[in-house]
């Protein structure tokens, strides 16, 4: 099982940050729900802070590409193996930047790469 950041999570389950957690954990990954607003996730603490989490495998972008650029440094030393840029999230900026620090850039969806055995 793949240990995933889910960067843009959040409380609120008609939002797709929210979906993923519920079925990131219903496969059986282990979440870090990194978010900006407080509260719990599946059990989870919603991590505010920009400490870095070590052993994370995929970071699952639900944040626009807009507001990324304050969290290009975190993802970066966090260093996944690679980098999911949910439908609305696509930054070629931070992708090129994911790649030169050797972290796959990923244009799909999360919870369409998990219901088709992709993740």
């Amino acid at each position: 099982m793949k240990n995933t950041l889910i960067l843009g999570a959040t409380t609120n389950p008609s939002r797709y940050a929210f979906l993923a957690a519920d079925r990131l954990t219903g496969y059986g990954h282990e979440i870090f729900p990194v978010g900006i607003k407080k509260g719990q996730v599946f059990g989870k603490d919603i991590i505010n802070d920009k400490k870095v989490i070590g052993n994370i495998d995929t970071i699952t972008l639900y944040i626009g590409a807009r507001h990324q650029s304050e969290w290009y440094d975190y993802i970066l030393k966090t260093k996944p193996k690679r980098l999911i840029f949910n439908p609305g999230t696509e930054n070629m900026e931070l992708a090129q930047l994911a790649k030169d620090n050797s972290i796959e850039p990923v244009f799909a969806c999360t919870l369409v790469m998990l219901s088709t055995g992709q993740y």
